[in-house]
């Protein structure tokens, strides 16, 4: 019932060849292995529709991102057994060193792929924010991500990414009134921290733990370690 709902409501995201959109998807998902090219995955049984259909699909369709936003804050989301929810907010880049002619591509600190600590290799980064599952698990729950520009501040855009999840989950019910504050974890100090929560920063050397507040009040250290 709830992965129906789902399905229907991302399809009313899709504003412009939403069919072809919407079974490349399914392809996607379905795929077992590695997609090298997205012409293949018209020979999927989840595609019904020939290649034309899929470059229609990829060039001229449209998605309402701020809709389908919405939808993902709506899902259940994983909590921890306080009813606490645990939200991570970290850059990932996507590498495309061989794509010279990808627009905005940035170099991306990326590490462990030579014998140096680090590299910097041409890609395009993206901010993400995700609800966390308890224990020792890598599956998570993705509530938005947005790619970096040239002109843009990581920090600052991740703060207000961060901003904008909270309060979508408000409106959606999914925190009120006396529930448990909600964590944020990240992986840097964030110099922007959204307005409105309050702020409490307790003390590791390996991450950094953010309980967030939401509310009126101004964005204001309630406890710093």
């Amino acid at each position: 019932m709830v992965l129906s709902r789902f399905r229907n409501d991302v399809y009313a995201c899709l504003r412009a060849r939403g069919d072809a959109l919407f079974e490349l998807t399914d392809a996607l998902l379905c795929e077992p292995g590695p997609v090298h090219s997205p012409v293949d995955l018209t020979l999927s049984p989840e595609y019904q529709r020939g290649h034309g259909a899929l470059y229609g699909g990829l060039n001229h369709g449209r998605i309402d991102v701020e809709q389908l936003r919405q939808v993902l804050a709506r899902l259940p989301l994983p909590r921890w057994p306080d009813g606490r929810i645990v939200l991570a907010v970290d850059v990932s880049p996507w590498l495309r060193s061989n794509a010279t002619c990808s627009a905005e591509r940035l170099f991306c600190h990326v590490y462990g792929r030579a014998k140096s600590a680090s590299q910097f290799i041409p890609g395009w980064p993206y901010s993400f924010v995700a609800a966390l599952e308890m224990g020792r698990t890598s599956w998570t729950a993705p509530l938005d991500v947005v790619r970096l520009g040239p002109a843009d501040d990581a920090t600052a855009v991740t703060a207000a990414r961060l901003r904008g999840v909270v309060e979508r989950l408000i409106a959606a019910g999914q925190w009120r009134s006396g529930d448990p504050d909600m964590l944020i974890v990240t992986d840097a100090r964030l110099r922007h921290h959204p307005p409105g929560l309050r702020l409490a920063r307790p003390a590791r050397r390996t991450a950094r733990t953010h309980p967030f507040r939401p509310g009126p009040a101004p964005a204001r250290p309630t406890a710093t370690l």
